[in-house]
């Protein structure tokens, strides 16, 4: 079976990031994966100083671990001043190729503007530099307060069609590219 970890790198109580990865993360178990998210807001993580262990932060060494046992990741991250969060910059900081290396990451930003894909691209490059797989397949949300409704329910059919195609991308390269 194909093990997700999902985590957004939105600290914000009523987060667009986070009504994106639970609609992400719902389609992905529909296909079969089993999805575990790490909700970063109730985690105690410290600024990354490059130490190699944090025994004062036991949610960091739970972060690795989820990390490391999983196949593949669900990233999502608000865009702020036309880049990735720091909270998911740290987050990821806070593991190494022994965690993040050969896993397939799907990913997504939310903005509060337009779409553009800055974040999406940042986020490529540092799944390209921890030697992590990202899938072709991205979502970008402009205006995203304009996007989910009440219960979270995206509201536009192209886009839940994008999340759609967006879980069919993730479980079938994950499989593909992790041998299961």
């Amino acid at each position: 079976m194909v093990g997700i970890v999902g985590f957004a790198g939105s600290l914000r109580s009523g987060s667009y990031s986070q009504l994106a990865l639970r609609q992400a993360a719902q389609r992905v178990e529909a296909l079969g994966a089993q999805v575990e998210i790490l909700d970063l807001r109730e985690m105690r993580l410290p600024f990354c100083s490059g130490d190699k262990e944090y025994p004062d932060f036991p949610d960091v060494e739970r972060l690795r671990t989820a990390v490391k046992q999983a196949d593949g990741l669900i990233l999502a991250t608000p865009e702020y001043h036309g880049g990735v969060s720091g909270v998911l910059k740290n987050a990821l900081d806070l593991m190494s190729f022994e965690h993040l290396s050969g896993k397939v990451a799907g990913l997504i930003s939310v903005l509060g503007g337009q779409s553009n894909s800055n974040a999406l691209n940042d986020l490529r490059v540092i799944m390209r530099g921890v030697h992590a797989w990202a899938i072709p397949e991205q979502i970008g949300i402009g205006q995203a307060w304009q996007a989910f409704g009440p219960e979270g329910k995206i509201l536009d059919e192209k886009l839940s069609q994008r999340f759609d195609q967006f879980a069919q991308s993730l479980v079938d390269s994950t499989r593909k590219i992790r041998g299961l």
